[in-house]
């Protein structure tokens, strides 16, 4: 057994050499994904649609890779992750971080919505970690980190957006039974699911006293989340730490779900 001495618990938070996809990592949340796994050795591919954003990010990012590509297109992902292979030989974290999501009443919400939210939040999601599996499998394992939401759990009425509670529950469950299939073969799945955090999706919240007082009044930590405050739990799951974790959801929401 190793002696307090011998003891480096911060090492089970780097991820010196591997490398790791980050998607939607043009803005809000993935930008600091991409950020926090540079920053513990990681070598980062960054993906969105918006070229010229991953072309600023990665300048910050010195060995890093921007891929522009539209997450909702199949023929995308595969390049995706082909040229991810193509430049480092392997991907040893996957984020799928992309997804999309806006308020709408059922009523109003029509067909092309709720498909591109299930094509982009669920089936992107399910395709990327397919075709990133083989490469983890045969380099003795990896992880996957599907973000989710705390809407995966429960209902996000007064604020209506059906096809976003619809996906992201999607993706809990699917990170649990890929987390099965996977895990004699040395691949975690597991789901990071924030609360209300600033983000493209959640523009304007911080800033508009109804709400904030909705926010304050119904959490139990009555405030929104500061985008490091998901540093720790993103990196519990990419790397070492989490070697005895799969198929689980963390839920950051300041005990939003508690109640």
């Amino acid at each position: 057994m190793a002696t307090m001495s011998a003891l480096d618990p911060l090492a089970m938070f780097r991820l010196d050499g591997k490398t790791a996809i980050v998607t939607g990592a043009s803005s809000g949340l993935g930008v600091r994904f991409a950020r926090v796994l540079h920053a513990v050795g990681a070598n980062v591919v960054v993906a969105a649609r918006r070229g010229d954003r991953l072309a600023a990010l990665v300048a910050d990012l010195p060995g890093s890779v921007a891929v522009a590509a539209d997450l909702s297109l199949p023929d995308d992902r595969e390049r995706l992750v082909a040229a991810t292979i193509d430049r480092f030989g392997s991907v040893d974290v996957l984020v799928n971080n992309a997804g999309v999501g806006h308020k709408v009443a059922v009523e109003d919400e029509d067909l092309d919505t709720f498909r591109l939210a299930m094509e982009v939040n669920v089936t992107a999601v399910w395709h990327l970690s397919k075709l990133c599996a083989p490469s983890m499998i045969a380099a003795g394992g990896g992880s996957i980190v599907n973000v989710a939401s705390m809407l995966g759990y429960v209902a996000s009425a007064p604020v209506k957006q059906a096809h976003y509670c619809a996906s992201k529950g999607a993706v809990v469950n699917l990170t649990r039974e890929l987390a099965v299939q996977w895990a004699r073969k040395g691949v975690r799945v597991n789901a990071l699911c924030p609360g209300w955090f600033r983000s493209e999706m959640t523009a304007g919240m911080d800033t508009d006293e109804g709400s904030l007082r909705f926010i304050g009044q119904m959490s139990p930590i009555p405030r929104m989340g500061e985008e490091h405050e998901l540093d720790a739990a993103l990196l519990l799951l990419a790397g070492p730490g989490s070697t005895f974790i799969t198929g689980q959801s963390i839920i950051v929401d300041g005990g939003w779900t508690a109640r």
